[in-house]
């Protein structure tokens, strides 16, 4: 928003805004912040920063903790969502001590040092990428995790439960996994979608459409245009904070678990992606399969080969493997194909522009740090095109088939996604070195890592009992 601190200091004293906000990404991608009065901005914070305790974050252990941040105010933005007057700001993370320099494992520091790779090893100017963002809307979610006592109570006006409610029922309901662009009156939330996009709109997040989703209690979907990766990982970030805060202005709240609901849809975020280099499309080849180019199926190939670790961080919840069921739409099998949604990377066909010829990684989900999953990625396939590994050599397709309906001989030939995060981190934890390339990642960064999700989720979760086990060994 900003290209220096005068035009900062300027537009908050001519626009009255009162406080100035800063806005810092913990390592599960979430967004901590720490506000100031706006009579105590001065242009030494934008060199010394701000202190904070880096092990709240995930960063760190708690003996050496000691992190600081220093606002970029170049993202600056005006927060609509708090009452004062508020001018927010992302944060970059710095260490401290006798030097103090860009800590490694600042998700936002890693996603620039990956576009710097790119560009160095001059395979590409620009990776760009577009997340399909899908997520559910309910009007009611509780839930409570006790020794005693475990419940989740969600509730949609919308959904096909709410059938035979005694009052205020106009009888439009959306039957089950019946949702996909289910109009007016079922689509209860079209006003506040067309709300949300306008925001995003407004932040300069350009929107390509939206609509309702196959799950009938509340399941949308926003997807956007293509934009270069650093950008839309703050995209990603903002895009997650302005659908929140709109579900509750409009007495809601949104969700992007993967599988929040038992047998209904599960939503992920696919993610678009292509290179370019002086403005051209290197991914399209008039002459290649699906008009892609080797270097296209090179990015494919190392992707694929290195798929099983990169779930480690394009799906780092335990409930992201519930939507991984095969079987179903969800992408589980580690191939390629033109128009085939079962595929771990789908090139779809009905993008003609040579332009925007390009491919989606089906897969992820929106529980990932945006950062991490984007700058992953694009490691994968950078290994991919600097060792020109041929997906269809490596027997990763193309399946222009639904796998699930190969002879089951053939269907033994495709490779399986992990089917658990302590799988997918094992995984990750035998196969990185892809990831320490011009220490985009480091040893220390995905060891913390594997740790950190290990401890906090899987360990966990694996220890709580579910009202499922119960029904199934409760009188064994």
């Amino acid at each position: 928003m900003f290209k220096n601190y005068e035009e900062l200091k300027n537009y908050v004293d001519s626009e009255g805004i009162k406080i100035i906000d800063f806005k810092v990404v913990t390592l599960d991608g979430k967004w901590n912040h720490l506000s100031i009065p706006s009579e105590r901005l001065n242009n030494q914070l934008f060199i010394d920063g701000i202190g904070f305790d880096g092990s709240s974050y995930g960063y760190s252990s708690v003996e050496n903790s000691d992190m600081c941040f220093i606002p970029d105010y170049t993202t600056a933005f005006v927060d609509t969502y708090c009452s004062a007057p508020t001018l927010s700001m992302l944060a970059n993370i710095y260490t401290v001590g006798s030097s103090e320099e860009r800590y490694s494992g600042d998700p936002r520091y890693i996603a620039e040092k990956a576009k710097k790779c790119l560009k160095d090893l001059n395979i590409a100017d620009t990776f760009s990428i577009a997340p399909e963002f899908e997520f559910y809307i309910f009007d009611h979610a509780a839930f409570e995790v006790k020794h005693e006592h475990q419940e989740v109570t969600i509730d949609s006006k919308e959904a096909y439960w709410n059938s035979n409610v005694g009052e205020n029922n106009n009888g439009y309901k959306v039957p089950f996994q019946n949702g996909y662009h289910m109009s007016l009156p079922h689509d209860l939330n079209n006003d506040l979608r067309s709300a949300m996009i306008l925001k995003l709109e407004e932040m300069g997040i350009r929107v390509k459409y939206h609509h309702h989703e196959v799950g009938a209690a509340g399941q949308l979907e926003i997807e956007v245009e293509l934009d270069e990766m650093l950008h839309m990982a703050d995209a990603t970030m903002m895009a997650k904070y302005l659908i929140r805060n709109e579900s509750v202005l409009h007495g809601k709240t949104a969700t992007f678990m993967p599988k929040p609901l038992y047998n209904e849809a599960g939503s992920g975020m696919h993610i678009h992606m292509l290179l370019e280099k002086n403005g051209e499309n290197i991914f399209y080849d008039e002459n290649g399969y699906s008009k892609l180019s080797d270097k296209a199926l090179y990015f494919i190939g190392g992707v694929l080969k290195h798929s099983k670790a990169l779930l480690g961080f394009t799906n780092p919840s335990t409930n992201s493997y519930k939507r991984l069921i095969p079987g179903f739409e969800a992408p589980v099998s580690i191939c390629f194909a033109t128009g085939n949604r079962s595929s771990v990377i789908r090139i779809p066909g009905y993008i003609k522009d040579p332009k925007k010829r390009r491919f989606e990684f089906r897969p992820s989900d929106a529980t990932c740090n945006p950062y991490l999953a984007y700058s992953a990625i694009l490691m994968a396939g950078i290994d991919g095109i600097i060792n020109k590994i041929d997906p269809t050599k490596e027997g990763f397709g193309p399946y222009d088939v639904n796998v699930f309906d190969l002879p089951e001989e053939e269907k033994n030939k495709i490779k399986a996604l992990p089917t658990s995060l302590e799988e997918a981190l094992k995984e990750l934890d035998k196969d990185h070195d892809f990831l320490l390339r011009e220490n985009v990642f480091t040893e220390d960064f995905i060891k913390n890592w594997i740790n950190h999700k290990y401890n906090n989720d899987c360990k966990r979760v694996n220890n709580i009992p579910s009202p499922i086990e119960f029904e199934l060994y409760y009188d064994l």
